[in-house]
């Protein structure tokens, strides 16, 4: 894509998504949208297999809402498209890895976007806050996430004060993964990528599907559910032709070769 603020790039199973909203990356309704069908076919394609998401240039990832377009008339509660707000966060089955590799600021909804990755990689310069409490506002999805993700005692000093962590300080706390110089950033998260692209695919995403949906289960309702053949894409990779390649190459003493059927 070109004339967009939303850029993509396919490479073999990968595909990178790029936030590109001068000057600072920052997501109103019409790229939120824009945001949620790219993810959409991302989730859709059978050919894709993990997505990285990034922004560009070398001082933004993403502030989150565009508070100009707010007050030009964008609804803080407008019409966000599939997914949510970013695309990412309320997508329903998407059962494939995302990588964020965090280059700037990561603020607000950009946060909160960072969130929905399943890993997150920061460059060394990288810094992260929710500073939504100084406009008076609730960052409602990061409320729900972060005191999940980091200690309560963080996450609630974050949502009330609005104060900034940089990237060392997100990595103690088990924010982040890990941590790049920023020129080695995106090499590094196309190697990551690369490591999961040649991964089971239908093991991804039966591991993505259990650890959402027995997020608020009790340990033993969950197992439950997967011994009743209640988790889809689990029953899908036990019946799988992956899942004999995989036994056979662990006989044979080779690499697996996975098609994800």
């Amino acid at each position: 894509m070109t004339d967009t603020p939303i850029k993509t790039h396919r490479d073999g199973h990968v595909l990178e998504v790029t936030l590109d909203r001068p000057k600072a990356n920052a997501i109103d309704l019409a790229t939120s949208r824009i945001m949620g069908e790219v993810f959409t076919a991302f989730r859709d394609d059978p050919d894709l297999r993990v997505a990285i998401v990034t922004g560009a240039g070398e001082k933004f990832f993403c502030p989150g809402w565009d508070l100009k377009a707010a007050a030009e008339g964008d609804a803080v509660d407008g019409d966000y498209g599939l997914g949510g707000f970013g695309g990412l966060q309320e997508l329903r089955g998407l059962n494939k890895p995302v990588i964020a590799a965090v280059n700037g600021i990561c603020c607000g909804g950009g946060l909160e976007l960072a969130l929905s990755a399943d890993i997150i990689l920061a460059a060394d310069h990288a810094s992260f806050a929710l500073p939504e409490i100084r406009s008076g506002t609730v960052a409602d999805a990061a409320s729900i996430k972060l005191p999940k993700r980091i200690p309560y005692h963080i996450a609630m000093e974050m949502l009330f004060t609005g104060r900034w962590l940089d990237a060392d300080e997100a990595a103690r706390w088990g924010m982040i993964n890990h941590i790049y110089p920023a020129a080695d950033l995106m090499a590094e998260a196309r190697k990551m990528a690369a490591l999961l692209a040649s991964g089971p695919p239908l093991v991804y995403a039966a591991i993505k599907e259990v650890v959402r949906e027995a997020e608020d289960m009790k340990f033993q309702d969950a197992m439950n559910r997967i011994t009743k053949s209640q988790f889809e894409t689990v029953e899908k990779l036990y019946r799988s032709e992956d899942q004999l390649e995989g036994a056979r190459a662990f006989a044979e003493k080779r690499d697996p070769v996975w098609k994800g059927q």
